[in-house]
């Protein structure tokens, strides 16, 4: 590793789409990067092709996140690896059809790859960059976090969880030195359009990945909570959280409402 490179992202998901452009967007900027997805081949590829064109230290590390084993090793790569000060947790998956739809294993390990994975890797992570004052947590969420009507399943609420953790993030580990962002993109043209048996020529508005990668880091560098690329007007945001922080005030009550008790 060179004298200029002194700090490392590890990215999950990095074989194709969001992930595979936050690598080449972070090797560019500077970074190491430490490549996580299921697909060795496509890894080894990506990694060997990153190397090339960026000079960037490149590691291919194949894991499957819903793998207890798999997951283990790369908890314990965060713990130990003092290089790595950004996490991206990109890894994710979308079921097709309805709630109907999906039998109850295949949402279990959706919830294990969306949710429980993110989890554990950011809390692999957390206590040695609060330790050490400074590094990122990248969580990508997606606008149906707070527009869940849009598509069926349990998909939206396991991007709800992502969001929802991102604040509490936030607020515990802001004040120790390590920021925190969620990033919601809308439809964008990766891969997870084959999975959930659609085709993003059929959606209105899908961005892509590259536009989304780069705006998510302008919001990056610009250290926002809650990045939304999509979104033309900060203020929509801005009265939707005031709204909800509004509501937590009528919250702490001994008895409830008055309009519950007639």
């Amino acid at each position: 590793m060179s004298a200029q490179r002194l700090k490392t992202v590890l990215i999950t998901g990095a074989s194709s789409g969001i992930g595979a452009t936050y690598a080449e967007r972070f090797a560019r900027r500077g970074y190491d990067v430490v490549l996580v997805a299921r697909r060795a081949e496509r890894l080894a590829a990506l990694a060997k092709t990153l190397r090339s064109e960026t000079g960037a230290g490149v590691e291919a590390l194949p894991a499957d996140l819903t793998d207890a084993a798999d997951l283990a090793r790369v908890e314990k790569r965060l713990r130990e690896d003092s290089r790595i000060e950004v996490l991206v947790n990109n890894a994710g998956a979308i079921l097709r059809g309805g709630f109907l739809d999906s039998d109850a294993d295949a949402q279990e390990s959706l919830i294990r790859l969306n949710i429980v994975a993110p989890t554990r890797l950011a809390s692999a992570v957390a206590p040695r960059l609060v330790a050490q004052g400074s590094g990122a947590i990248i969580n990508i969420a997606s606008v149906l976090a707070v527009a869940p009507e849009i598509v069926p399943g349990i998909y939206p609420a396991t991007k709800s969880y992502m969001l929802t953790f991102s604040q509490s993030l936030q607020m515990e580990l802001g004040e120790r030195g390590v920021y925190v962002q969620a990033v919601l993109p809308g439809a964008t043209r990766t891969e997870i359009w084959d999975l959930a048996g659609m085709s993003p020529d059929s959606i209105p508005g899908v961005m892509e990945v590259g536009e989304l990668v780069d705006a998510a880091l302008v919001g990056f560098d610009r250290r926002e909570a809650i990045t939304i690329p999509p979104l033309p007007e900060v203020e929509h945001w801005d009265r939707f959280a005031e709204a909800r922080k509004a509501m937590m005030h009528h919250f702490g009550h001994k008895h409830p409402a008055e309009r519950y008790r007639n």
